[in-house]
């Protein structure tokens, strides 16, 4: 039986992948730790774990992503998003085990009108996005077999994440104000878990980087008024432009991502945002 190794199984990613992994316990074998169990920062660690365990997959689903914050703790954002991952890919290379790591559009610098593909240029605008591409680089450069997925605005029911947010601001303010000239693709952590377990089924495996978010593009206003719709909440939302909530760390204007590589190689097919926020809500509203 096949080991799946899911490095950071108490974030967002980590979580959604526990949930469905007992529809495949019969397939694969799952290896869950988190910082408290594997630290990826500590190669030691990384290399025992992987002596200890051998997994065929390794999902890195663990990462800083404190956007903010990274702008002034650089050194802990690079350890974890770029020689982390540096780690893993090495001992990947070591046990001839597939990498599947997680980045985000935060790597592009967001100044044009189209959907980025997978091989435009990157140009991160922020120590978050910086880190974030190092990882990829070096992930690709050490070990063969990595499949790099980027995705966008990621949510769930699990942990921190804006949907969330906006559900509990909903519950305790009449109006707020929502940054609306920023776009993006919200997506569902749960469905990003399922599309990383199709490419781990998929019998013949290309590498190299692939986009993965729902679709198609949207701003946080509008994405936080779905967030009010589907809540039933008569919260009164206000659109911002990006100077007026203005952040330590500068977003992109408009990372919007194409999905065609992963649709036709892998014939992994995104959802609608809306319809996959619904769930994320429906879900929420019954905890």
């Amino acid at each position: 039986m096949k080991k799946i190794a899911v490095i950071g199984s108490n974030g967002q990613l980590g979580n959604c992948i526990r949930k469905i992994a007992p529809d495949f316990e019969h397939q694969y074998e799952f290896l869950f730790t988190d910082s408290s169990t594997l630290d990826v920062t500590n190669e030691d660690q990384v290399n025992d774990f992987f002596y200890d365990n051998k997994p065929d997959y390794c999902i890195n689903a663990s990462a800083y992503t404190a956007v903010d914050l990274a702008e002034t703790e650089k050194e802990k954002a690079f350890a974890v998003n770029a020689y982390g991952v540096a780690h893993l890919a090495q001992a990947c290379a070591d046990f001839k085990s597939t990498l599947i790591h997680v980045s985000t559009d935060y790597v592009f610098d967001g100044t044009t009108n189209l959907p980025y593909a997978e091989d435009d240029f990157t140009n991160p605008i922020g120590v978050y996005g910086e880190s974030k591409r190092k990882g990829e680089e070096l992930a690709l450069e050490i070990n063969p077999k990595t499949i790099i997925l980027r995705t966008s605005w990621l949510y769930s029911e699990f942990n921190k994440n804006f949907v969330k947010t906006m559900l509990n601001l909903f519950s305790q303010k009449k109006e707020l104000g929502i940054v609306a000239d920023q776009f993006g693709q919200p997506t569902n952590a749960n469905d990003l878990a399922e599309a990383i377990m199709e490419i781990i089924k998929a019998h013949h495996k290309t590498y190299g980087v692939f986009h993965f978010s729902n679709y198609p593009e949207t701003t946080w206003f509008e994405f936080a008024k779905k967030i009010a719709e589907f809540s039933k909440s008569s919260v009164k939302l206000n659109p911002l432009t990006t100077e007026q909530y203005p952040t330590p760390a500068k977003r992109p204007v408009r990372s919007t991502m194409s999905l065609d590589k992963i649709e036709e190689i892998y014939k992994i097919e995104p959802k609608h945002w809306e319809n996959s926020l619904e769930e994320c809500v429906d879900t929420l509203s019954q905890q």
